[in-house]
């Protein structure tokens, strides 16, 4: 069971502290720092010497020689009073707060984090959600797959290179852990491919729960007790939204709205993350348009457009022209009329002010945007362009992943199992370990192992969804080429709705090979399919889920074990043991709960 309510008492006198060795990288010692006269306002395509908008960074990244060290540590709170003035029953923060506080570097420095454990029964991994973790898949950060979790009491250092530029979080890659609170902002500062005077840094829109997650994930599993009568596996809606961690309180007094300064006549970056359990949103700025610069981690040629639609892990960097009279205006979120997701506080806003307003709300509440239907925008054309044969692309069973929801009345459960498998990682023996020790061939069928051995190979992928269910699917350690997806449907629900599966002879006309839209998550349509490809460039073992927590407890992953007899020689593997030994000493004996969904 995920224990994030603590129903016993474990006191850990021990602190357990190591320093772990840094892998190293081409380059790394060769210091380029970076350039203060290149990256301006007026040409924030430069960056440094050799590097700008239009370096690969998949084959090219500045090395600064720069170490940015952080120290995060866990801790649990019950009956936390949030940003919104109202009491959750369990909280779990980043040094206290939520959200976390921000990882900021830039482009090719080195980020070292360690991470202190001071909950009272659960172990813990941090996900550096996006970044490629080039050679340091060991540092991914996933429970049951590059790591074993960390165990109360102990601690763990993770280091990688900022290979990448741009916005993105980090959270717990343990169960569901990170619906508690333990998530926050990442800035890596790089070139963008338009020009902008401010950085306003991230701004986190989360769905919020005053419950305990581990409460309300058991009752999303147990299909009769659903929260949508006759629906199994129905999550609840959300108690509120946060605008990085503040917003009022929907049913009554407390909390304040999230304010934000613009600056008359200047342009403003603002970064987008959408850091939630389940809802998803689309945003607008009355009076206001966005100039999208950045998908994720990849930066696009411009376009400009009145709202944006944000799933679960996608990030957005946008530019704001502070072009309107001064004055107050909403930043409204809205939902889609389809099942992805919906919250108790039915008109989420923040404020944005510009310098020199009155300090008051805004007066004119601006206009509901078009529906997107929960469909993810695939019209974004990355800088950086690549191609993807589509003509020559054939699915077969070993290139097609299908799932669906399932009840297992005999036990009581919800799945989401993929290819008829839910998975259900080992914490003690994660997908790592097994490679050091040259057993992957017997790895159990529910650790959902999809072999891709061959290096430096475009793979295609077509994901097939037979539910009325959308769901945001994010791969780790690389960006993906997304190539097309079905339609969304206007009304998923009806029980008259069923699978439109691919079909060659139709569907592969729609398919974009030629610099189609690049990034690490997007939606797969509810009864519909989506394909992507990826090239296998970076030995490991790298999960690919969907980003609702609650399917990914219910089991809606895979792992791609990429280029298996590369990873010893790529990936230090012995920096394992010693977290796994801390590990196997607490658990199970001495942790009061067992493990009762996928681990991740």
């Amino acid at each position: 069971m995920l224990k994030l309510c603590s129903r016993g008492l474990v006191v850990w006198s021990l602190l357990l502290v190591r320093a772990l060795a840094a892998p190293s990288f081409p380059g790394e010692n060769e210091l380029q720092p970076r350039a203060s006269t290149c990256n301006t306002a007026t040409n924030r395509a430069c960056w440094t010497t050799n590097f700008n908008i239009n370096t690969d960074y998949e084959t090219s990244t500045p090395t600064t020689g720069v170490t940015r060290t952080f120290t995060f540590t866990i801790t649990e709170v019950n009956n936390y009073v949030g940003g919104d003035g109202v009491t959750k029953v369990k909280a779990m923060l980043v040094n206290g707060q939520f959200p976390g506080p921000t990882i900021t570097a830039d482009w090719g420095d080195r980020i070292n984090v360690t991470v202190i454990n001071q909950l009272v029964t659960n172990g813990t991994s941090i996900h550096w959600h996006g970044v490629r973790q080039l050679n340091s898949n060991n540092y991914d950060g996933t429970s049951g797959i590059t790591e074993c979790p960390i165990r109360p009491g102990g601690s763990r250092t993770y280091s990688f290179l900022a290979t990448q530029y741009g916005t993105s979080w980090y959270h717990s890659h343990f169960s569901s852990q990170y619906g508690n609170g333990v998530l926050g902002p990442i800035v890596i500062n790089g070139p963008a491919s338009a020009n902008y005077d401010i950085d306003l840094g991230p701004l986190s829109i989360s769905d919020w729960y005053y419950g305990a997650v581990d409460a309300i994930l058991w009752r999303v599993n147990n299909p009769s007790n659903p929260f949508i009568p006759g629906f199994p596996g129905s999550p609840p809606p959300s108690d509120n939204v946060l605008f990085n961690g503040k917003n009022i309180n929907p049913k009554g007094a407390g909390g304040s709205y999230q304010k934000i300064t613009l600056t008359p006549g200047k342009l403003h970056l603002l970064r987008l993350i959408n850091p939630s359990v389940e809802n998803t949103f689309t945003v607008t700025l009355v009076g206001h348009t966005f100039q999208i610069v950045a998908t994720d981690f990849v930066p696009i040629t411009p376009v400009t457009v009145s709202s944006l639609y944000i799933a679960v892990g996608q990030r957005y960097d946008v530019i704001i022209n502070a072009s309107q009279a001064v004055g107050n205006y909403w930043f409204n979120v809205s939902y889609s009329s389809g099942p992805c997701g919906l919250s108790n506080n039915p008109k989420p806003a923040a404020i944005f002010s510009y310098s020199g307003a009155p300090s008051a709300n805004p007066t004119t509440p601006g206009t509901v945007p078009p529906d997107t239907h929960c469909a993810d925008p695939l019209t974004y054309s990355p800088v950086v362009t690549r191609t993807a044969p589509v003509a020559s692309f054939t699915p077969s069973a070993a290139d097609t992943l299908n799932t669906n929801i399932q009840i297992n009345s005999s036990i009581a459960r919800v799945f989401w199992p993929v290819n008829g498998s839910p998975m259900n990682v080992s914490w003690n023996n994660p997908t790592l370990a097994y490679v050091k020790s040259g057993t992957t061939a017997s790895m159990p069928r529910a650790e959902n192992v999809v072999s891709v051995p061959n290096g430096n190979t475009l793979t295609f992928w077509l994901i097939q969804n037979n539910s009325s269910i959308p769901h945001p699917v994010h791969l780790h350690g690389h960006d993906f080429l997304v190539l097309g997806a079905s339609p969304a449907l206007a009304n998923p629900i009806p029980p008259t709705n069923k699978l439109r599966p691919y079909n060659p002879a139709t569907d592969a006309a729609s398919l974009k090979g030629n610099n189609p839209t690049r990034r690490d998550t997007t939606v797969l349509p509810a009864w519909g399919w989506l394909v992507v490809a990826y090239t296998t460039n970076n030995p490991g073992a790298w999960l690919f889920h969907c980003h609702v927590a609650w399917h990914v407890s219910q089991g809606l992953s895979i792992q791609f074990l990429e280029q298996l007899s590369a990873i010893p020689s790529a990936v230090n593997l012995n920096d394992l043991q010693p977290n796994c030994n801390n590990w196997a000493a607490y658990f199970p004996s001495q942790d009061p709960f067992h493990q009762e969904d996928s681990g991740i």
